[in-house]
């Protein structure tokens, strides 16, 4: 098997073979932030792909690894992609939660945790290149984990991907493969509908916001057969949760100070860990213009 650098979470390998060529992943087992409902997201993956999704074909599932068919395709960049691409996706949303598969294990997200004082403290006593912004913006973080934990959500809750960022796809003679599934389960609907939006219609920072392809994710979906739920800030409220986990869980890795086994390498921890100091609190400044632009 052949490494493929540059997961986030996991370490991805290709196996090539007789029988063709194979994407296999081996789950990062040492500090896993979220239980993996194994039998739950390959039967969700195996519905999606009977349904024509395009993604990957699932050919195996256990806790420790996950076997797909290899697809080519090119890499999207973290950069805001086509109008017709982001309306695909939109469509591809409403075929996903249309589908009628059942999760044995339906379990509330943990509150984010507020422990933001002390990995400041650690931060700065083991020398990390970004213990002063994190220290500067410790309150922000709390603020931050606050909003997360009480913002409303109106419903309704879908299964879903949960996790289409541009990293997560490729483009296959102009048109979306999706990738990644391990996040797959039950999520608010407007959670998933702007999270996916914002992640396409922008680069890596908030200064080229495209709200046309924002809204072709939206008008996808309408045309798929969804039906948009009302608008409003729990639109972000999964995307930042879920970066402040990322955020954290790199942050953690990196006061170990250790090449850790599995998962991402040391240095995309730092890397994470960097990014989401900076990042977060300007995206979370930004939420009521946000709500504006792309209302």
């Amino acid at each position: 098997m052949t490494r493929v650098h540059g997961g986030f979470a996991n370490r991805l390998y290709r196996l090539d073979t007789d029988q063709g060529s194979f994407a296999v992943k081996e789950l990062n087992l040492l500090d896993r932030r979220w239980t993996y409902r194994v039998e739950d997201v390959f039967r969700f993956e195996r519905a999606a792909f009977a349904a024509g999704i395009p993604m990957p074909e699932p050919i195996s599932a256990s806790h420790h690894t996950l076997v797909h068919r290899w697809v080519e395709g090119e890499k999207m960049p973290e950069a805001p992609v086509p109008e017709a691409y982001a309306f695909e996706i939109g469509e591809i949303l409403a075929r996903i939660h249309a589908l009628d598969v059942a999760w044995t294990d339906v379990s509330i997200d943990d509150p984010p945790s507020r422990d933001w004082p002390e990995l400041a403290e650690r931060a700065t006593a083991t020398g990390q290149p970004w213990a002063g912004e994190l220290t500067s913006e410790v309150e922000t973080f709390l603020a931050i984990a606050d909003f997360v934990d009480i913002c409303e959500r109106p419903g309704p809750v879908v299964s879903t991907h949960k996790d289409i960022q541009p990293w997560n796809l490729l483009s296959r003679e102009g048109r979306p493969v999706l990738l990644d599934w391990e996040l797959s389960g039950m999520l608010d609907l407007s959670s998933e509908l702007g999270s996916t939006a914002l992640s396409l219609a922008k680069g890596p920072g908030f200064d080229d916001i495209r709200p046309a392809i924002f809204r072709a994710v939206l008008d996808g979906y309408a045309a798929g057969g969804g039906a948009l739920p009302p608008w409003g800030p729990s639109w972000f409220a999964f995307m930042i949760g879920g970066w402040l986990g990322h955020t954290r869980w790199n942050i953690l890795r990196c006061l170990a100070g250790v090449e850790p086994s599995t998962g991402p390498d040391l240095a995309l921890s730092h890397e994470s860990a960097r990014d989401g100091v900076r990042g977060l609190p300007v995206l979370f400044a930004r939420l009521p213009e946000l709500q504006q632009l792309l209302g």
